[in-house]
């Protein structure tokens, strides 16, 4: 019975005692190694197109690298990560605390030109393709704080990588708010509003005075004083109009053709 038993006892303690010889302590999670390993991970997922499970693990790097420049990494990362899986209002926020928390943060500059760009690119999905909706057709709000975006970063940073783009940016957003004016008198125009036609065809013409806008403006600028009977007033517009675009299609009673934006897929 003795030696029986004296078997599986030795057995166990042998075990045991591997067990103890072999078992190494848990990797602190908060650890800079696990950290830097967690936030490998999530550029790992972002090189794959996995936004949304990059999200999750940059939200988790971002939290336990607090106070580091990682974190700072992290919260650039989710934002652009947030934008790329169609969390447009989630990147804005995530984008506006870091610039809140982080005005001295090397990468200031690039999350302007997020910012700029997140706002830049709203509404440029699927539908507005099918339908041919022009950019100068939608909301203009956020092409308004696009530009303030990419302004900002050029005043503030003119030598950053980012700025070259982001000009070419704003006098893209310029030309498009000015269309957008236009496109809302030629809205009253075909309406009979005439009145809300003028006001917005000079809205256009007064702050946006360099776009190429201006030429449909001032044409219907002088089709609408016609229909009032403003006869002085429809003729100091075609003067303004025979001035600056002499070779203008509204002088001969045609219309001008526009040109299919850069970001139309057809």
């Amino acid at each position: 019975m003795i030696r029986t038993l004296a078997l599986p006892l030795f057995l166990v303690a042998a075990m045991l005692g591997a067990t103890g010889c072999g078992s190494t302590p848990k990797e602190d999670p908060n650890s800079t190694a696990a950290v830097e390993k967690l936030y490998a991970e999530a550029k790992d997922e972002m090189a794959n197109g996995g936004w949304d499970r990059a999200t999750k693990i940059l939200e988790r790097v971002e939290g336990r690298a607090a106070g580091t420049l990682l974190a700072q990494q992290a919260a650039i990362d989710l934002a652009y990560a947030q934008y790329r899986g169609n969390e447009r209002a989630a990147a804005l926020a995530t984008i506006d605390r870091f610039i809140k928390l982080n005005p001295s943060s090397p990468a200031f500059d690039y999350a302007l030109y997020l910012r700029g760009i997140i706002n830049f690119n709203d509404n440029l999905g699927v539908l507005s393709f099918l339908s041919r909706q022009d950019l100068s057709e939608r909301d203009q709000q956020a092409s308004r704080e696009s530009f303030q975006s990419f302004k900002q970063l050029v005043e503030q940073f003119p030598q950053s990588r980012y700025a070259g783009d982001a000009r070419l940016r704003m006098d893209y957003i310029v030309n498009a708010l000015a269309e957008y004016e236009v496109h809302v008198a030629r809205y009253y125009y075909r309406r009979g509003a005439y009145v809300a036609a003028v006001n917005r065809a000079q809205q256009a013409l007064t702050e946006f005075q360099q776009a190429p806008a201006g030429e449909e403006a001032l044409f219907i600028l002088m089709q609408s004083y016609q229909q009032l009977g403003l006869e002085p007033l429809r003729a100091d517009a075609e003067r303004v109009l025979k001035q600056n675009f002499p070779n203008s299609p509204y002088l001969r009673g045609g219309s001008r053709q526009r040109e299919r934006a850069w970001w139309q897929l057809w």
